[in-house]
């Protein structure tokens, strides 16, 4: 049963009991059995969680340390038949010195033992006093004898083969150094780290802590799991509150309720394909190899995982963005807008500039992606210190012009104070239809292309003639589709939105109809964003409305964007892509409408490279991007039948 590269992961912090093993014992098995029982691959407790963290000088005592022993027997052969890889907390004796640990439990079996690295040396607490570090004795030491068994010891890396991963283990204070032992773990092959802490709460502190856990899994392309101790350690000094993460690859995935009185686990699916992938394209992160390694060698352990992984008819925990561009969160979102238009301005700025173009030319149709070009450039004059006049508008209505959409236009025009001119097209097409002996009542592409390459033509001889450059309103979304007309609509001079997919056109006019514009202004940006998509290049029905719906003949732009956003962002696979798709949109589309749309989706990305390798310039505004110049390099002439082919 196919999984789609996913591992189910859960942090975990308990309920304890400062120095009573056994109880903490009890509440291990507890929540080892539902994490199993919930189809979790992987479990990692806290610092020194069969102890708890702030023993003290009790780890001195010679009782405690044997009882930990004890209590770990006693959880490999109760958790023997679970199908699960647990990670806890435990003191060691190992040649006279004691240590921090990690214990590695699988199936009966203690895959490895890590020591801690990194001892704290704070006032509050002072881990020197009892543990030494385990950087020295796991460069000489490989194994240990424990509870009759040889057990790796060391800097371990534990490699799956199937489930594919490769667990990669710090322990708290590790993580806060300049260089954390799971840098070197993940040049090494780890794509999950896990972290056992015991970090303490202060003010501020736990945002610091989530940004140090999310910038790490970013820097090291890993998922990073980090489980800290709860609010039943000791409160002498300090306070814990069980702070629980996890994170992928710059990505919060889950986190936990802090100071919560009851134990708790936190689930989050990793998407192991994501990681190899992101690995697979950054060449950075491969070229780190090459330096020294400061952990010196790193022992491979690997193993054979015992059980059944979730298959993807048991769903999806996972929390997925039906738009993926879009931020989901309203601060972010509204950072991210400004930090976009702010790109588009900037890179028309400086081609305004170079080529010393006196005026931007943009051709208006009413539409979201005309709407949001013309926002660009009339901030491109502010920026420049120019008059607004300067921007020249040219609305070219024609034979699928609505008197909607024809109104739209003008009342933008005159509301930013542009200079505007209407060309209409109607008669100059009529002619050309003459001219090549084409019958104006048949609606074919040519009656379409006729239009839009005349639109395009009269645009550049306008800036030809003002000394003017030709502003381009083609998204991302219609360059992957292909939905445009070979030199119409799809050349210009500049493309400012050609790195912006059309889920995000809307938001942003809706954006700047909110943030940035007068009331006036804002009531006609947002009946452009709620008119219904078209290229209005076929006559309106006998009402007058727009008769010619781009989403009805080739589909959401919503579920494309979703296609677009996982087939270029992550290289996923059909198969996936659709999984996804059919989780995100649950009750929205049904799965053969989901198959039927990504079926197209491939066919028109793949049909349409030709045009996408002769894009005029543009700015990047985001990870993903079509530019032949750098970002998408790919055969015009290549074949879908592989991509459809899986699909079916």
């Amino acid at each position: 049963m196919k999984n789609h590269g996913f591992i189910k992961t859960v942090v975990a912090s308990p309920e304890l009991k400062v120095a009573n093993i056994f109880y903490n014992l009890e509440e291990h098995i507890k929540l080892i059995e539902k994490a199993a029982e919930n189809k979790a691959v992987l479990i990692v407790f806290p610092e020194l969680s069969l102890t708890g963290y702030t023993c003290g000088d009790l780890f001195h005592q010679k009782l405690l340390l044997d009882k930990s022993l004890e209590a770990l027997q006693i959880l490999l052969k109760r958790t023997r038949d679970l199908s699960i890889v647990a990670l806890v907390g435990i003191p060691l004796n190992i040649k006279d010195k004691l240590y921090n640990c990690a214990a590695v439990l699988h199936h009966g079996e203690i895959l490895g033992i890590v020591p801690k690295m990194y001892l704290p040396n704070y006032k509050e607490y002072y881990e020197k006093r009892w543990f030494s570090s385990g950087n020295r004795i796991s460069s000489n030491l490989n194994e240990i004898e424990l509870l009759n068994q040889k057990v790796p010891f060391g800097n371990l890396i534990f490699k799956c083969i199937e489930p594919a991963f490769s667990l990669g283990i710090e322990i708290c204070e590790d993580l806060w150094m300049p260089i954390p032992p799971s840098s070197y773990l993940s040049i090494h092959g780890a794509n999950i780290i896990a972290n056992l802490s015991a970090s303490n709460d202060l003010v501020a502190k736990a945002e610091y802590r989530k940004s140090l856990v999310a910038q790490q899994s970013a820097r090291c392309v890993c998922a990073y799991l980090y489980a800290s101790a709860g609010v039943h350690e000791s409160t002498t000094d300090v306070v814990f509150s069980g702070d629980c993460l996890i994170c992928e690859n710059g990505q919060l995935l889950v986190a936990s309720e802090r100071f919560s009185r009851s134990s708790q686990l936190c689930y989050a699916e990793i998407d192991l394909d994501i990681l190899n992938h992101d690995r697979q394209v950054n060449k950075s992160f491969s070229d780190t190899s090459e330096f020294e390694n400061g952990l010196g060698k790193v022992k491979i352990v690997e193993f054979a995982f015992v059980g059944q992984i979730v298959s993807e008819k048991e769903g999806l925990l996972r929390h997925l963005n039906k738009n993926p561009f879009v931020p989901q969160d309203k601060s972010t979102f509204e950072a991210r807008c400004r930090e976009i238009f702010n790109i588009q301005v900037a890179g028309l700025v400086k081609r305004m500039e170079h080529t010393h173009s006196k005026h931007p030319v943009v051709g208006i149709s009413g539409g979201l992606d005309s709407t949001l070009a013309l926002l660009v450039a009339v901030k491109t004059m502010e920026v420049l210190g120019r008059p607004i006049q300067d921007v020249l508008a040219i609305t070219m209505p024609g034979f699928g012009t609505t008197d909607h959409t024809y109104s739209n236009a003008l009342e933008l025009m005159k509301e930013l104070n542009v200079t505007s001119r209407e060309i209409n097209i109607s008669k100059a097409c009529l002619l050309h239809f003459a001219d090549i002996g084409h019958d104006p009542e048949a609606y074919d592409v040519t009656y379409e292309n006729v239009q839009a390459r005349e639109r395009m033509q009269i645009l550049m001889d306008i800036a030809n003639k003002e000394g003017g450059l030709v502003v381009g309103t083609g998204d991302l979304s219609e360059l992957a589709l292909g939905w445009s007309t070979y030199n119409g609509d799809h050349m210009s001079m500049y493309g400012v939105n050609g790195g912006i997919p059309k889920t995000l056109v809307r938001f942003l006019v809706e954006w700047a109809a909110d943030n940035i514009f007068s009331d006036s202004t804002r009531n006609v940006l947002h009946r452009i964003s709620n008119t219904p998509i078209s290229p209005e290049l076929l006559p309106p029905d006998k009402e007058g409305n727009i008769k010619q719906k781009t989403e009805d003949v080739i589909g959401p732009y919503v579920l494309h964007d979703f296609f677009l956003f996982y087939m270029l962002r992550y290289s996923m696979a059909p198969r996936k892509i659709l999984y996804l798709a059919e989780k995100a949109y649950e009750g929205e589309y049904s799965p053969q409408e989901i198959k039927t749309w990504l079926r197209g989706f491939y066919q028109r990305f793949f049909r349409s490279q030709f045009k996408r390798s002769c894009l005029p310039d543009g700015p990047k505004v985001g990870s993903i991007n079509l530019s032949p110049r750098g970002d998408w390099r790919m055969p015009s002439d290549a074949d879908a039948t592989l991509w459809l082919s899986e699909l079916d």
